[in-house]
């Protein structure tokens, strides 16, 4: 299956414990507004781990008109009229890296502990799979104990730990972690049942 064919599912809703239902899709221009409230929102210790500064509306205003869901595939979560939970699935054409997709999830502190991050990374391992990837993975400093939690339960391990490695946007050294997971294909998934 294509990562194009596999879009098509969505719109989709999940269901998630404590009665909360969430639409999930891709990423659209028209969430700009949306998509620049949720992460400034997103309290401002937390977005020292992002990489990127996404508080600046032109950062989200490019990202939202130059959509390229084969390179980038953010998926949202909407619940109660907002954007409730974001993640993300990094591809690169060509090179060393191309048949290992990154991924990124984060989510609004209102929706945490709802199992949001779990569907969204789960949507996107199916995702990979289908875009034809063979490996994922995610990237955190060592102050995401929580995130990277969640990720060893969808079957993440450690993959690299390098200690003060890498900076946050304050400058304060922190460890690198990178977890990894590999892909089953269509057919291994198929014969697991």
């Amino acid at each position: 299956m294509s990562l194009e064919s596999a879009l098509d599912v969505y719109p989709k809703t999940v269901a998630l414990p404590g009665g909360l239902n969430a639409e999930l899709r891709p990423l659209a221009e028209s969430d700009e507004e949306a998509f620049h409230r949720f992460f400034l929102e997103i309290p401002a210790p937390e977005r020292l781990f992002i990489k990127h500064h996404v508080t600046d509306r032109a950062l989200i205003r490019q990202w939202c008109q130059q959509i390229d869901y084969d390179r980038n595939l953010p998926l949202l979560a909407w619940a109660n009229g907002r954007v409730a939970a974001a993640a993300t699935l990094h591809q690169q054409h060509g090179g060393w890296k191309r048949h290992i997709g990154r991924v990124s999830v984060m989510v609004h502190p209102d929706f945490r502990s709802r199992g949001l991050a779990r569907a969204l990374i789960s949507e996107l391992i199916h995702l990979a799979a289908s875009a034809g990837l063979e490996k994922m993975e995610a990237e955190f400093i060592s102050r995401q104990e929580g995130a990277m939690k969640v990720f060893a339960l969808l079957g993440f391990s450690v993959l690299l730990r390098l200690p003060d490695y890498v900076k946050d946007l304050q400058a304060v050294s922190h460890d690198y972690i990178v977890m990894g997971l590999d892909l089953l294909t269509d057919e291994e998934y198929a014969g697991m049942g």
